[in-house]
């Protein structure tokens, strides 16, 4: 089993940052990781997501504006989100995966479903104002 507790989240004005952070228990064991978001009555997105290398990858709507980070000594998955827009507004979730892949393939992955390998967090709403 893995526990991931997402905090950070909240609601800004148009234009305004938050950064929301991902607790990730039993984190050595954890080769993949990423944020993805559902908005009300539409589909899972993957956000962004961070291997084990540090590569990342991330969508084409928040590249440029999102950055996914980790820390290793506090076990712990960060995405710095700037220039929010409206569309941003959605419950994120942090995910887990104790496979290894790339960046791209994990961008993938954590939206299909929870399983044997992979986890997800609770999630966090962020919600923006125009």
């Amino acid at each position: 089993q893995v526990q991931l507790v997402e905090s950070g989240g909240g609601s800004v004005q148009t234009g305004g940052s938050l950064r929301l952070s991902c607790a990730v228990s039993r984190y050595v064991d954890i080769k993949s990781m990423g944020w993805f978001r559902q908005a009300s009555g539409k589909e899972r997105e993957g956000v962004a997501a961070i291997v084990s290398d540090g590569s990342t990858a991330y969508a084409d709507s928040v590249k440029g504006r999102f950055i996914i980070s980790k820390d290793n000594a506090k076990h712990t998955l960060y995405l710095q989100m700037n220039s929010l827009k409206p569309e941003d507004s959605a419950m994120y979730y942090c995910a887990a995966d104790f496979r290894r892949m790339t960046a791209i393939q994990a961008l993938g992955v954590i939206v299909i479903g929870t399983g044997v390998n992979l986890y997800w967090g609770q999630g966090t709403q962020v919600t923006v104002s125009s």
